[in-house]
């Protein structure tokens, strides 16, 4: 059988879909397997974490929601959450059961102010990875729809 040039497919076939070859960047190497290993895999994003919570350690609002005698644990927690997210190891559910993101934030008061202040410190610490433009706003994207879902008070 010859091969089709694509062309001659008609678009919407399988054919043509099989021909397309998603770039990280406009001549980059083509984007192959999960966002986790795309970045940089485990690396990453301990890297992303860490660079969060030193921000997080100076923000009189909150710090006071963090666990400071368990900064380790909580760096580790959500270290296993997002790179599970992106298609890493599944540890933090077989460690901590299902995400449920809203539940565990329950507790704590996120409002407009602590969604704002989070997404300052995890856009620092986003832009200390350098990824690729592609890269960034995907993560980004993400980042700020689940800040924006924890919210459960407009009282600040």
């Amino acid at each position: 059988m010859s091969e089709q040039h694509p062309s001659d497919i008609p678009a919407g076939s399988e054919g043509l879909r099989s021909r397309v070859t998603l770039r990280r960047s406009e001549s980059g190497s083509a984007a192959t397997g999960s966002f986790f290993e795309q970045i940089g895999g485990h690396e990453t994003f301990e890297k992303l974490v860490r660079a969060f919570y030193d921000g997080v350690q100076g923000d009189p609002v909150l710090w006071p929601m963090y666990p400071a005698d368990d900064l380790e644990g909580a760096i580790q927690r959500l270290t296993m959450f997002l790179e599970q997210y992106w298609g890493g190891p599944g540890t933090y559910s077989e460690q901590r059961g299902h995400p449920r993101l809203r539940m565990r934030h329950a507790g704590f008061r996120v409002g407009p102010d602590a969604r704002d202040r989070w997404l300052k410190h995890m856009r620092a610490a986003l832009d200390t990875l350098e990824l690729s433009p592609l890269d960034d706003a995907t993560f980004w994207s993400y980042l700020d729809r689940a800040a924006h879902s924890l919210l459960n008070t407009f009282d600040d």
